[in-house]
């Protein structure tokens, strides 16, 4: 089965701590600190892999997690940073941030990468917090959190052609007669229940893909039957060959049937509706199809369609079809579809994201949060240097001015994680 939507888990490394070291060599008995800094964690690209075609991968292994960096080292020496991790996906992979809903990347091409997750940066060790009146830090900068979140993953087809039709009007016969693929045959509705790709070669170095879409019903561009992902998947395809059932068969008519089509196009996308169309007449070798072919070609025809006349059971005009495929197409322009940009999304979380929150509860002030989480793993609150320090960081991140604007006094607790402070100015 064809699988075009997957939803996964990632999740960069985090970055290694600093490192408390002091020199301890011979004839140094009280060396400075030396201890260096962690290693960066490792970042979560996605890279397309032109020998992919589908996302079923994902259907079996939903999460993904890069490396965390080392831990730094004495002596100066900094921790080892982690490998990347990267996530090979097919040409046509658009990522989407599952909460926001925000594009990440659009990997069209082999070769197209995107970082959807950056790793934390490692920790700064003890050795840049010595100053002429701390000569001795006994605390170091814990590493960053890498990114984490969950993806939406669609893949677009990349197909060069669609077929576009009722249900049942011929579209997966007249693949395989004009490309080696093997779709799903039968004379009844809805055969093709996910899109069949194929390679038309017409020689003298001329081909291209074409795709055989699910057949689209009235009210497909409100997701009505197979709705949404029959619209997707021609998005991006130059043009469409609109094949329509000239026999009237099962009573329908064929004029009627490619207007409301059109219009379904038209209400999804107006790009869709104005794609250049090839309208492909089929089952000619029925006898009730002539008579239906000199009107559709009278109707459409004025309207500027090239409408041709074709029968996929016998062969019947496939050449001059094909032929007609292959002049639009070398006429037909590459559009690239604009990549909305979103400013550090994948890199780091929103810069508007609040690093602490402050509650009253029970006559105690609660200071919450990631920013309070790094402070207590970096400081030592058992030396006088690191609470300065603590006591430093506590006012130039706003959590004392926000203290104060909700009312703390002198002698008010303040909690966090663990610890319990009185508050004095």
């Amino acid at each position: 089965m064809f699988i075009d939507k997957a939803k996964i888990y990632v999740k960069a490394g985090d970055g290694g701590e600093g490192r408390i070291s002091f020199r301890r060599e011979k004839y140094v008995p009280n060396g400075g600190p030396d201890g260096g800094d962690g290693g960066d964690g490792g970042d979560i690209i996605f890279i397309v892999d032109e020998n992919m075609r589908t996302l079923m991968d994902f259907r079996y292994k939903r999460k993904h997690i890069a490396g965390n960096g080392e831990i730094g080292g004495s002596n100066r020496s900094s921790g080892k940073s982690a490998d990347n991790l990267y996530i090979k996906v097919p040409a046509g992979t658009v990522l989407r941030d599952a909460e926001t809903g925000a594009l990440l990347g659009d990997l069209k091409n082999p070769g197209d990468n995107v970082t959807a997750a950056k790793g934390g940066n490692g920790g700064k060790g003890n050795q840049h917090y010595a100053t002429p009146t701390r000569q001795a830090p006994r605390f170091a900068q814990p590493g960053k959190k890498g990114t984490e979140r969950w993806v939406d993953m669609e893949l677009k087809l990349l197909a060069d052609v669609g077929l576009v039709g009722f249900p049942n009007v011929g579209k997966s016969t007249l693949l395989s007669i004009i490309t080696s693929a093997k779709p799903k045959i039968a004379d009844y509705h809805f055969t093709t229940l996910t899109p069949n790709l194929g390679v038309a070669d017409l020689g003298n170095g001329r081909s291209f893909v074409i795709a055989d879409i699910p057949g689209l019903i009235e009210g497909a561009h409100s997701g009505t039957g197979l709705g949404h992902d029959f619209l997707r998947h021609i998005e991006r395809t130059k043009i469409l060959i609109h094949l329509l059932d000239a026999s009237g068969f099962e009573g329908r008519d064929p004029l009627e049937d490619f207007n409301k089509i059109n219009e379904e196009l038209s209400l999804y996308s107006e790009k869709l509706s104005n794609k250049p169309q090839i309208i492909a007449c089929n089952k000619m070798d029925i006898p009730e199809a002539k008579e239906n072919y000199s009107r559709l070609a009278e109707e459409l025809g004025s309207k500027g369609y090239d409408v041709l006349p074709i029968s996929a059971a016998t062969g019947e005009g496939i050449k001059p079809l094909m032929d007609k495929v292959s002049s639009l197409l070398e006429k037909a322009k590459d559009v690239e579809e604009p990549v909305e940009e979103i400013a550090d999304l994948v890199y780091h979380n929103n810069t508007t994201h609040k690093l602490f929150t402050i509650r009253k509860e029970n006559g105690a002030f609660i200071v919450e949060g990631e920013l309070v989480e790094q402070l207590l793993s970096s400081v030592n609150l058992n030396d006088s240097d690191s609470v300065k320090y603590f006591q430093k960081i506590l006012r130039k991140k706003g959590i004392i001015d926000e203290l104060i604007q909700l009312g703390v006094t002198d002698g008010d607790t303040v909690k966090m994680q663990d610890w319990e402070f009185e508050y004095f100015e």
